[in-house]
């Protein structure tokens, strides 16, 4: 199937040439040019998010499950400021990097805690769902499944981030603008963003705050979705 096809290629990548690369790009170390804009840009939607819960004045009170969460980019971040972040990734090398990079910030392995799992395999309730730079690596089909299996996962909150399709962004991506050169990784889906806004109803949220976070090589539609009121 063509779903488990783009998750063994994902796994694959982000266990061997992938991981040395993402490593590099979401750490402090040099990095080229591109790269060093990808950087930029990931670390924009990952302050917009942060932002955006701190705001709400409740870390302390929630729990937040990070699907998707690479070497703990949000994660850490998130349980320095109080929440209790509970981290998943594909990837064996991503999980362990990230545990690895709280203990050596945090002095802790209890909070956050990272696990190996694909999406699907979850089933801890939380608060607050986050899921990353995570659909771009999968097809509008098995998208729609994804955010319904996140959903379920989700008591008050959704936050979803991907690759808006747009006319300009799919040119770029055809001409090989899209992840170029030695920053390429798997394969790279564009999804409209009215798409993702009707799984999302579908599922019995409605949007709260949504941003578009862009660099050169980057760009990221960002929603946080909230469950939906029994009046609306």
């Amino acid at each position: 199937m063509k779903t488990a096809d783009d998750k063994t290629i994902v796994r694959d990548y982000f266990n061997a040439t992938g991981f040395d690369r993402w490593r590099r790009i979401y750490g402090d170390g040099e990095v080229n040019k591109v790269q060093l804009d990808i950087r930029q840009g990931h670390q924009q939607t990952i302050d917009t998010v942060l932002g955006w819960l701190t705001a709400d004045g409740n870390l302390a009170e929630i729990t937040v499950g990070d699907v998707g969460c690479g070497v703990g980019s949000l994660s850490i971040p998130l349980a320095q400021a109080g929440a209790r972040v509970c981290g998943s990734d594909l990837s064996q090398k991503m999980v362990e990097e990230a545990r690895s990079r709280a203990i050596a910030t945090l002095g802790q392995e209890d909070n956050p805690t990272f696990t190996v799992a694909d999406l699907e395999g979850l089933s801890d309730r939380h608060h607050t769902i986050v899921c990353l730079d995570v659909l771009i690596h999968y097809p509008q089909d098995t998208a729609a499944e994804m955010i319904a299996h996140l959903s379920s996962l989700a008591d008050q909150r959704l936050i979803l981030s991907f690759a808006p399709k747009t006319l300009a962004y799919t040119v770029l991506k055809k001409i090989g603008d899209f992840f170029p050169g030695p920053s390429k990784a798997t394969r790279a889906y564009l999804h409209r963003e009215s798409d993702v806004i009707r799984i999302l109803e579908a599922n019995g949220w409605q949007i709260q705050r949504n941003a578009m976070l862009k660099t050169r090589f980057y760009f990221s539609r960002l929603l946080e979705a909230v469950r939906r009121s029994p009046a609306a």
